[in-house]
């Protein structure tokens, strides 16, 4: 029985790794677009750029695991189309037949227009080789102009700051995040950037003029799941390939996982897409598990943590389209501090900031009472 996964990222690799340990014998095989084992992706926005890190530390395995693993990964081999009907895949270097089918394509950068049109070189970030070639821009006394005050952007920031570069951000929205944490957590990370000296330009489109003054730009405003194979094949697709609990698609041998899983959330109760690494590893053995037969949902909340200059910050749970009615917070941002988004008598979504210890105590509190006040 041969597993065929599509995708050279986490989670495609967490399914194989998982396979092997859940003692699945017969052949695995990772088609991987890039030329590169499967990696991680948060170390290209914070370790990778700020110094710490190299691209070394991101490769979930090296060669010689995959090897001896027997874990037949091909790298530099694009898909091209899926024939449900005969189970087999087809790709730029021959045809590969299965049983089961994982999809792990991920997403892509969402483009800019108006950036890739001002004159001035563009960064977007979403393999090694874009995160390399933008920390060999971050350079002490470089004018960077960041599109997107969201967590890509926001990371960038933080470590063009750390170089030592004049940064401005460009965010629509009147915070950064707000749509992520609203605004009474919000404004604390604005805060933040603007005493580490970042221009701030909140409230209203950029404009190539504003771009003008830059010595390059990053564009860092949303990804957008790789999708255009499924529905090519016929899955459904809608914002993401549509999977259930066990992650299974429209068709019995194909499972969907990462970025492009939109999956009915058996706690949440509603569908949920989520492009994090903890959900990528967690869907990555919820893969395994189906196909080696265990009725296994995912039900992890989602989770996401990043790390800005002196602050690290984990965030559990997810507010959904109902919101939130009030938020309450511990501590000062600039030290320990714990924020909880309640809905009603229930914490939706709960996080802390330099806080490591309270990590599951955090965890913990969503979908329950919230903490005296």
């Amino acid at each position: 029985m041969t597993v065929v996964i599509v995708g050279g990222g986490l989670a495609g690799a967490t399914v194989a790794d998982e396979l092997r340990g859940r003692g699945f014998t017969d052949d695995i095989v990772i088609l991987a677009a890039e030329q590169h084992l499967p990696y991680e992706r948060p170390p290209l926005s914070k370790g990778v750029l700020l110094g710490d890190k190299t691209t070394d530390d991101a490769f979930v395995h090296h060669e010689a695991w995959w090897r001896e693993h027997d874990i037949d990964v091909r790298t530099g081999t694009e898909v091209q189309s899926i024939d449900l009907a005969d189970r087999r895949v087809v790709t730029n270097a021959g045809e590969h037949p299965y049983e089961w089918l994982v999809l792990a394509t991920g997403s892509e950068p969402r483009h800019l227009r108006l950036a890739d049109e001002c004159g001035k070189p563009v960064h977007y970030l979403r393999t090694m080789e874009d995160s390399l070639a933008l920390k060999d821009a971050l350079a002490d006394g470089a004018r960077i102009a960041i599109v997107g005050g969201g967590w890509i952007g926001l990371e960038v920031a933080a470590a063009a700051r750390g170089a030592g570069a004049a940064v401005t951000v460009h965010e629509g929205a009147e915070l950064p995040l707000l749509a992520v944490l609203g605004p009474e957590v919000a404004q604390h990370f604005a805060d933040l950037h603007r005493a580490h000296g970042v221009d701030l330009r909140l409230g209203a489109p950029v404009t190539g003029d504003a771009l003008s003054d830059a010595d390059f730009v990053v564009v860092g405003i949303g990804a957008a799941p790789r999708t255009a194979l499924a529905s090519a094949a016929g899955l459904e697709v809608d914002d993401g390939v549509l999977v259930d609990e066990l992650l299974r698609t429209s068709d019995d041998h194909v499972l969907a996982i990462g970025d492009i899983a939109n999956q009915h959330h058996p706690v949440l109760g509603r569908r949920v897409r989520v492009e994090h690494w903890d959900n990528a590893i967690g869907q990555g053995k919820t893969a395994a598990a189906t196909i080696t037969g265990s009725a296994e949902p995912y039900a992890k909340l989602p989770y996401f943590f990043t790390d800005q200059y002196d602050l690290g910050m984990e965030y559990f749970g997810s507010v959904g389209p109902d919101g939130y009615d009030r938020v309450l917070t511990r501590g000062d941002f600039t030290g320990p501090f714990r924020a909880w988004w309640i809905r009603g008598d229930t914490v939706v979504a709960a996080m802390q900031a330099n806080d490591w210890d309270a990590s599951d105590e955090t965890r913990a509190s969503v979908g329950q009472a919230p903490p005296e006040a």
